[in-house]
This record gives structure tokens, C-alpha cells and sequence, in this order.
């Protein structure tokens, strides 16, 4: 039996929309067509329209989905092997995807660097000596390498490298943007940053604001960057896809001891 059965004509056509604006139809949609088609197709619209209005190439859009979805905030498996597939067919690579994969992993140095600034703040409060100083040759290397990175030389960064350049260290290893001309470029991967860093699950003002500013002084565009922006807002629809197959499984376990009494 085809889930078209039963349909009108109206869902039908609400159906066909979506999946011209997103390129899928899942169970979930199925459901929220039947339940609630105003809403399916005002989201269709919703989230379709930043995916195809824009600068963005159809491959960075997909990797922007990829990102969202793979970052361990958000972690939709269901998504992420969706947008693989629909990334390599836009002509993403796999050392595309791979650079993507990095960058979501490197998300977890956003919380540590944070927490050294927090840190940094409170023990100044407490009065315990600064440990500023003239760096040594080591220190001021690292410094420099992380300022070819990001472009920028927060506090924090400051504090950390003080404390532990052996750990810093590895942490640029980490942050490294690699240009050999595989993979992504040093401007598409701060794009994914933007949005890893934007994504409303882990939203982290101040590194979104590094990356807003090293993107443009990558030569991003305005466009370019509101696109990523709009791109990472519509993932929260991924409370329907969990929750409509919870419901139907529910309602489905109502209906079977019903029966049986």
C-alpha cells in the first residue's frame, strides 16, 4: 500500500511542494501532512527558501546541512546521512566532507576556551598575580601561528598559552586550516564555522563573531554569510522528525490494547 493512497488532491499537491523545496519525504512528513498540511507547507517554504536563494553553491549548502547535523550538539543521524548523500551528489568530495567532520570535532575547544577566560576573570577578582610577562620563543611562535589561523588574539588565548603551550600546541594542530587545494578552502571552512557557531543547540556568540569577522576578511560576502545564518535556523524541525514516529508508535501501542480488551 503506497502512503499516496487516501491522499486528496490537496495533500497530494502539498506533498509534491515539499519535496521540490527539500528533495526528501519521510514517514514524519507523512504524518504532519495528514495532521497538520498548513504547517508542512509553510515550513516547506520556510526552510526551502534560504537552500535555494543565495550565493551559496548547492555542494556548500549540503555541507552547511552536513555540519549541523554531525556536530555533537545536535548529532541527527538521520540528517547527516541524507545531506552526505545529497553533498556528494552537488559534487562534494570526500575530503569535503572529512574537513566538515574536523571542523565539528574542533567545536569542542569553544567550551575550554571559555571556561580559561571565565577562570582568567575570576582569579584577577581574587587578586592572584598576573603571569604577564615577555613570552618566550616558543610562546611567541604558537601566538603567531594562532593568529594566522583566526586573525585575531582574544584574552583567553592569552591566559591558556601561558598556562600550558604544550596543550595550546595541540590545540592549533587541531584548529590548523589546511590549503593544499583538496578539501575545503580556508573561506568555506570558516562558512562551516559560522554556522556550527550559530546553530541555535550550541549558539556561541563569541566565536561566531571571530569567525563573522575572519570570514570577512576572507573576502566573504554579506550574502554570503546571511545565508549560512538563515540556513542553520530551520534545523530545529528536527523536533517533528523525532517526534511524529514517537506518536505514531504510541498511538499505534494504544490502538493494539484496545483491540486485545
Amino acid at each position: 500500500m503506497s502512503d499516496d493512497d487516501g491522499l486528496t488532491p490537496d495533500q497530494l499537491r502539498r506533498k509534491e511542494a515539499f519535496i521540490a523545496a527539500r528533495g526528501y519525504w519521510r514517514p514524519w512528513t507523512h504524518d504532519l501532512l495528514v495532521i497538520d498540511p498548513a504547517f508542512l507547507e509553510a515550513y516547506g517554504r520556510y526552510a526551502g527558501y534560504p537552500a535555494a536563494h543565495g550565493p551559496l553553491s548547492r555542494r556548500m549548502v549540503e555541507l552547511v546541512y552536513v555540519a549541523l547535523d554531525c556536530s555533537a550538539a545536535h548529532m541527527f543521524a538521520p540528517g547527516a546521512a541524507l545531506h552526505i548523500r545529497l553533498a556528494l551528489e552537488a559534487g562534494a568530495s570526500r575530503r569535503d566532507i572529512c574537513d566538515v567532520l574536523k571542523l565539528a570535532t574542533a567545536r569542542g575547544l569553544d567550551g575550554c576556551l571559555a571556561g580559561m577566560d571565565i577562570l582568567s576573570g575570576e582569579l584577577g577578582r581574587r587578586g592572584a598575580a598576573s603571569s604577564a610577562g615577555p613570552l618566550s620563543l616558543e610562546q611567541a611562535e604558537l601566538r603567531g601561528r594562532y593568529i594566522a589561523i583566526r586573525g585575531d588574539w582574544p584574552g583567553h588565548c592569552d591566559y591558556l598559552l601561558r598556562r600550558d603551550a604544550a596543550f595550546f600546541a595541540l590545540m592549533l594542530d587541531m584548529m590548523a586550516v589546511r590549503d593544499d587545494g583538496e578539501g575545503l578552502s580556508p573561506r568555506d571552512q570558516v562558512l562551516i564555522r559560522i554556522a556550527l557557531a550559530a546553530c541555535f543547540v550550541a549558539l556561541d556568540r563569541e566565536s561566531l563573531r571571530a569567525a563573522i569577522r575572519q570570514a570577512l576578511a576572507l573576502d566573504a560576502t554579506q550574502a554570503e554569510i546571511e545565508q549560512v545564518l538563515q540556513l542553520t535556523a530551520h534545523i530545529a524541525v528536527h523536533a517533528c522528525a523525532v517526534g511524529f514516529p514517537a506518536m505514531r508508535e504510541a498511538c499505534a501501542a494504544l490502538d493494539r490494547k484496545a483491540r486485545s480488551c
